[in-house]
């Protein structure tokens, strides 16, 4: 049995699902009339398929054996052209639902009738063709357009009451066909014929291809289209044209436009902490994409980080602080980046409420020079956007109530001015660069804000004392995180003799900066004191521990010295001795004229507060002109390079694997010349840290020694015996005369007698007296005692106890010191 096809399938033989029969009388009668008993007198070859009955065979067939149904017949016999159900019978027996279709009658033989009987199903696919075709072509709401062999256009899906509307939106003068050249901008047609020069050579579909469609009328206006095409085969499977349906899918194209830059600036703006980081992505984020050039102006105020207030567009100045150009050249005739100007904005192109200024209103508004006060109206300065042709917007940047800058943005003439859309889309990313850069300026406020705290509690600069030139450099971290703790100072002892310090707190940000003031004024406390390296250490272990105990009483646990670093270094210019104590710190670089720099040989302690072992003292003799570095770990340490958007790299190394070797050399080359301590510091800083952001703030301290001359300095010994006071006067009054001090010789003398007599009365021998010429007379008198004098008042009974009170009203300044053999009482009297 010949099975009937299926939905889709081709047909039969022939290919054609339709069966033709010419139906007639047996006697092919002549009076016009068709009988009753017509039989089939010619069929289709596709007629098997449907019949079952081979098609040579059914010639001659009474139509009553193919359909039974008496009423269908009559149709036929009467010719009445329509279209039937009926049902076919078949040669097995069995019955085949079809439809019957009454042709009209052939001219000249009215006997005889042409009928097409065709399986139901395919039938109704028939049926179903040809609606989705008028459907298509009916509707308005997505375009279809036939192209014939040459991709011109001969049909498209319009109400032909419309074509008059449709040629003038094409922007045609005729009818069709047309060709696509004729219809779009010609670089928008040859990339459509392109593509839909490979659908018709090779058959494969375009599927949801999307492209630009300008018109050739108005290349101005872009649309956005997706089209799928499909090749068009004739019967013959030859090339009949190419079928294109196609949407104008410009909206969601816009839509997804503007998701995406609001993705990219959600992503790029706001990361980094910093104004002028975060005004350059703003521009980066909006050129190309959005606009052609683009540019952020910050108010002063918020690049320092104070509050600039609700109108500080219109008050205050303006600095440019980020730009962006398409074709990376910026107009000459526009304010450059770095400029500081100010914007005059006329009460009718304000912008309330933050609504982006447009087009004429922008070009309205014109900048003048910083120092113009008041504005000048032939103001000579470069113009805030290009001048027209093109588009111009304006863009306030507001935050929290406040006015932080604006965003200045301009589109070529060949693209689409700025519309309503483009303002609102300019406004939401400029609010949520603005929320960006306020956090930014609020981060700097509190970054200027430690900084300037840390660097209050940090000494000059530059030092200069008789044995030492200093110049201390402070380089805060990049980060709020990492600032605080690092400090370094530079004390004047007794006899001359200098003292530098560096210390690191362990932990960073406020807290540690009021640490690091509190250790800092005890080490200068301790250092008044005269105490040894060794000991001055551990007095300050113990006061970090007290301060990690009192920062535990707090609720917030923190404020602690526990694992502070400290080193303390004196120098002696008489002796050229360097006495130091380390606790957790990097021993000093110290470079001798002549010789190659190199760190000390000492080994520091441990931390404050960590406990184990105890402080120990070192020293070293250096020469004159001798150039000590004393530094923060940080500035040695290995840095990951930075890319040129500030990320670090992972894996890469700063270049110069030993940052140590190149601090010595550093220090090498400023000993062997005469450079200062302070261009010596800022070449150490040039070569370790160029960029000057360090993780955690950097602290260098570099110092130039220089010891007393010889004839400065004058020491005798004496024995414990009441008549050496007398000798020691004239000794001393020798050497006043000698260096021409003639007229302190009476307060010198009582200040030696008393002190040599109290040393004698309740020390023993032997005393060391020592004069020291510097910028003011120092008297040293030694003993053997450890027992540190002290003032009282004496009672008028009293026949001692004046002595010490008599020293006091005589010196500037007095105090005492112990030493390796006992103590030394020392004063200064001014030479001025």
């Amino acid at each position: 049995m010949c099975a009937i096809p299926t939905p889709g399938d081709p047909g039969g033989p022939s290919g054609e699902p339709v069966v033709l029969l010419e139906v007639g009388d047996v006697q092919d009668g002549v009076s016009g009339d068709l009988g009753g008993d017509c039989v089939i007198l010619a069929v289709t070859p596709a007629s098997e398929w449907l019949t079952g009955v081979p098609a040579e065979e059914l010639p001659g067939t009474p139509l009553a054996d193919l359909i039974p149904d008496a009423e269908a017949r009559a149709v036929v016999v009467d010719g009445a052209v329509g279209r039937w159900p009926v049902t076919v019978a078949r040669r097995d027996g069995s019955r085949v639902d079809a439809q019957l279709d009454v042709l009209p009658t052939l001219f000249g033989r009215p006997v005889r009738r042409l009928v097409a009987l065709t399986e139901s199903e395919v039938a109704r696919q028939q049926e179903e063709d040809r609606s989705l075709v008028r459907a298509l072509f009916e509707q308005q709401q997505v375009g279809l357009s036939i192209h014939n062999e040459e991709l011109a256009v001969t049909r498209m899906n319009a109400d032909p009451n419309e074509w008059a509307t449709r040629n003038e939106r094409l922007g045609l003068h005729h009818g069709l066909p047309v060709t696509l050249d004729e219809i779009m901008d010609p670089e928008d047609a040859r990339a459509v014929t392109s593509r839909l020069q490979h659908v018709a050579e090779t058959g494969e579909p375009l599927i949801n291809w999307e492209y630009t469609f300008r018109r050739v009328e108005a290349p101005e206006e872009e649309r956005k289209l997706s089209v799928t095409s499909l090749r068009l085969n004739s019967s013959q499977g030859e090339l009949l044209g190419v079928m294109s349906v196609y949407t104008d899918v410009t909206e969601e194209h816009l839509v997804r436009l503007r998701l995406a830059l609001l993705h990219r600036a959600a992503q790029r703006i706001g990361p980094s902490l910093d104004v002028t980081r975060n005004a350059e992505e703003l521009a980066r984020v909006l050129v190309p994409d959005f606009a052609d050039l683009a540019a952020v102006d910050l108010g002063e105020r918020v690049l320092s980080g104070d509050e600039p207030g609700p109108d500080a567009l219109a008050r205050d100045r303006v600095r440019r602080v980020a730009t962006a150009e398409v074709n990376g050249r910026w107009p000459d005739e526009v304010q450059p980046l770095g400029a500081v100007f100010g914007i005059e904005m006329p009460p009718t192109t304000g912008a309330p409420g933050g609504l982006a200024i447009r087009n004429q209103a922008a070009a309205a508004l014109h900048t003048f020079n910083a120092d113009e006060e008041p504005p000048s109206p032939h103001s000579t300065a470069p113009l805030l956007l290009p001048r027209s042709p093109g588009s111009l917007m304006v863009v306030p940047l507001r935050a929290r109530g406040q006015v932080l800058g604006s965003l200045a943005l301009w589109r070529s003439p060949d693209r689409a001015p700025f519309s309503e859309a483009d303002a609102d889309l300019a406004e939401e990313v400029g609010s949520r660069a603005a929320l960006s850069l306020d956090n930014a300026r609020r981060y700097t406020r509190e970054h200027h804000t430690l900084e300037t705290l840390q660097r209050s509690l940090l000494p000059p600069p530059d030092f200069e004392v008789t044995a030492a030139s200093t110049a201390g450099h402070y380089v805060p971290a990049e980060t709020t995180a990492g600032i605080g703790g690092s400090w370094y100072d530079v004390i004047p002892l007794s006899s001359a003799r200098v003292a530098f310090v560096i210390g690191d707190v362990a932990s960073h940000g406020l807290n540690a900066t009021a640490t690091m003031g509190r250790l800092r004024t005890a080490v200068q406390t301790l250092a008044d004191m005269d105490l040894a390296p060794d000991e001055l250490m551990t007095r300050l272990d113990d006061l970090a521990i007290r301060l990690a105990e009192f920062a535990s009483a707090e609720e917030d646990g923190q404020g602690g010295a526990i694992g502070a670093t400290c080193l303390y270094c004196v120098y002696d210019p008489v002796s050229g001795e360097c006495t130091l104590a380390s606790a957790g710190r990097t021993p000093p670089v110290v470079a001798q004229p002549g010789e190659a720099a190199e760190a000390m040989p000492m080994k520091p302690g441990p931390a404050l507060g960590v406990g184990g072992a105890p402080f120990e003292t070192f020293s070293q003799r250096v020469g004159p002109e001798s150039v000590l570095a004393f530094f923060s770990e940080e500035l040695v340490a290995e840095h990951p390079r930075r890319s040129a958007s500030g990320d670090e790299e992972p894996g890469e190394q700063d270049a110069g694997a030993d940052r140590m070797a190149e601090l010595r050399a550093q220090m090498t080359r400023a000993a062997a010349s005469d450079r200062s301590p302070a261009d010596a510091g800022r070449a150490v800083l040039d070569r370790l840290l160029p960029e000057r952001a360090p993780a955690n703030d950097v602290a260098l301290l570099v110092a130039r020694v220089r010891p007393l001359r010889p004839d400065a300095t004058a020491d005798w010994q004496l024995p414990a015996e009441p008549s050496v006071v007398g000798r020691a006067r004239d000794l001393v009054l020798g050497k006043l005369r000698e260096w021409d001090l003639a007229e302190h010789a009476f307060p010198t003398e009582l200040i030696i007698s008393e002190l040599i007599t109290n040393a004698i009365r309740y020390a023993g021998g032997p005393v060391g007296v020592r004069l020291i010429r510097d910028e003011v007379l120092i008297c040293e008198v030694s003993d053997p005692s450890e027992t540190q004098p002290h003032l009282r008042r004496a009672r008028l009974t009293d026949e001692g106890g004046r002595g010490l009170f008599l020293v006091a009203q005589l010196a500037h300044r007095w105090g005492s010191r112990y030493t390796a053999t006992g103590k030394t009482i020392w004063t200064e009297q001014p030479l001025g």
